[in-house]
């Protein structure tokens, strides 16, 4: 991921396992912060603060509806606080980034 240059431009890195895949139905994997070469991090090394999860369970389901696809996106084990707000920015920010990719293909 890259911030945007007036929040400084740098570069983050996530890195993760697939722990289920099931073929046009879903998709279950960890996720966590990781240096460029996909070796994890703690988030607190890198600024983050306490509430950042070092792991984080997703899964991602696909729902056939007519001739589009319902899409849910669960991340696991975020605790209520800051972080997770801006979890839930950052994941419709991409959720928004994706249908616009999709309209235009």
């Amino acid at each position: 991921m890259r911030a945007p240059a007036d929040q400084g431009g740098q570069d983050s890195y996530s890195a993760g396992v697939y722990t289920k895949i099931v073929p046009k139905e879903r998709l279950e994997f960890t996720q966590g912060l990781s240096d460029k070469d996909g070796h994890p991090i703690d988030p607190g090394q890198i600024g983050m603060p306490p509430d950042f999860p070092k792991e984080i369970r997703t899964s991602v389901v696909f729902k056939a509806k007519g001739n589009m696809t319902e899409l849910t996106v669960t991340e696991y084990a975020w605790p209520l606080g800051q972080m997770f707000i801006y979890s839930q920015l950052g994941m419709h920010q991409s959720i928004d980034k994706l249908a616009e990719s999709l309209a235009n293909a």
